[in-house]
């Protein structure tokens, strides 16, 4: 069976950068959008020729930063690119992250007629203290707005992104923001626990007793809170942070927990096929530059390109480690022992027996039939499994 790759795009502009993102994104770069856009097309085009057979796509995907600050012209000429380039599927999933107040309608209607069929909004509250906090540039009603706008272009798969385990953040104000955004009525919702990540102000901050360090028991309280919540709403948790409604999951994050090949393209963006597991240089210039004196007569082998600056060969045992950590964050798929046999060659209890054996009678993971998945207790201590698969 041919292999269907996740192809995805980092726009690494923003208006501000937020106090506790760590992406690598950039503001006030704005002005090179229609060079970096130029560049993604030509990146897109050196990788398909060095591919050693045409490649097939089933899923398009463009992170950031905010990609939403392309113009649908913008969308339109990487789109043609991608598809003079690669064979696409018919039931093609492509995704757009945008922040609240950065789109219109207009914009939607255009970039759906485009093809665009998922849209990812960075909401993350609800709530006017917290963002401003956060240092988001939007309110609720912006959130309001773009999800109407959303529905009236024909968007009907739409994600919403939240924070919890805030500085000072209230199981109270938590169930509040969960509440309002049901009463958006989204297919899928990403909820994700807040990280103070090192060199981010939020960081520096809290080193500096400048900002309080976040609760992880109240953290564990609004993550339980809201999984019992969702379900009754008839969410389905299929990731440790993901519910979608049925059939409504993200079929383009699959393919990374499930450990399959994916192609990144744009300034620090990740890549993991033919073996290999890659990533672009960071800087929005430096990537131009490369790009530029890479040329179309570039002889970069798969699935490399002129930006390339980190390659690493995946053996088998750290496939089968990846596949392990990966997988187990699915939380009703998890990790099949008969896939994994038939992936590997070689069963899953020979490989990790020990450690599963452990992780099971500490009621962190346990089988459903031939499927080991974390147990509800195991998905609050989820890199506690993790860890145990990686030498």
């Amino acid at each position: 069976m041919a292999i269907k790759y996740a192809l995805y795009f980092h726009i690494p502009f923003c208006t501000h950068r937020c106090a506790y993102c760590d992406f690598n994104t950039y503001a006030g770069h704005e002005a090179l959008i229609p060079q970096y856009v130029e560049a993604l097309c030509r990146e897109i085009e050196l990788v398909a020729r060095s591919a050693p057979e045409r490649l097939s796509a089933h899923t398009i995907f463009f992170g950031g930063g905010t990609p939403s600050l392309l113009t649908p012209a913008q969308f339109e000429i990487i789109l043609k690119t991608i598809h003079d380039s690669y064979d696409l599927t018919s039931d093609l999933e492509i995704s757009l992250e945008a922040n609240p107040g950065t789109v219109s309608l207009d914009a939607l209607r255009d970039l759906h007629d485009l093809g665009f069929n998922r849209i990812s909004l960075g909401v993350q509250s609800a709530n006017p203290v917290e963002l401003r906090q956060l240092e988001r540039i939007h309110d609720y009603f912006d959130v309001i707005d773009a999800v109407a706008w959303a529905r009236r272009a024909g968007f009907d798969n739409l994600n919403l992104d939240l924070i919890f385990g805030l500085p000072e953040q209230t199981l109270h104000g938590w169930q509040s923001t969960v509440n309002l955004i049901l009463g958006l009525h989204p297919e899928h919702l990403s909820l994700y626990a807040l990280t103070l990540e090192h060199g981010t102000p939020f960081g520096r901050w809290s080193q500096h007793g400048l900002l309080p360090v976040p609760d992880p028991d109240a953290a564990a309280d609004m993550y339980e809170w809201a999984g019992e919540v969702l379900e009754t709403a008839g969410f389905e948790q299929y990731e440790i942070s993901n519910w979608a409604k049925p059939g409504r999951q993200c079929r383009h994050n699959l393919q990374y927990w499930r450990n399959l090949p994916y192609l990144g393209f744009g300034a620090g963006a990740h890549g993991c096929a033919g073996g290999l597991r890659i990533s672009n240089v960071l800087r929005i210039k430096t990537f131009l530059e490369r790009i530029q004196s890479g040329g179309l007569h570039s002889n970069s082998t798969f699935p490399l390109s002129p930006a390339t600056v980190n390659q690493t060969q995946i053996s088998t045992r750290v496939e089968m480690q990846e596949t392990m950590l990966t997988g187990l964050r699915l939380t009703r798929e998890g990790v099949s022992a008969l896939d994994f046999a038939a992936r590997f060659g070689v069963q899953i209890q020979v490989v990790f027996g020990r450690e599963i054996d452990e992780l099971v009678a500490l009621s962190l993971l346990e089988w459903a039939g031939p499927v080991l998945r974390l147990t509800k207790h195991g998905r609050l201590l989820g890199n506690q499994v993790f860890i145990r698969f990686v030498d």
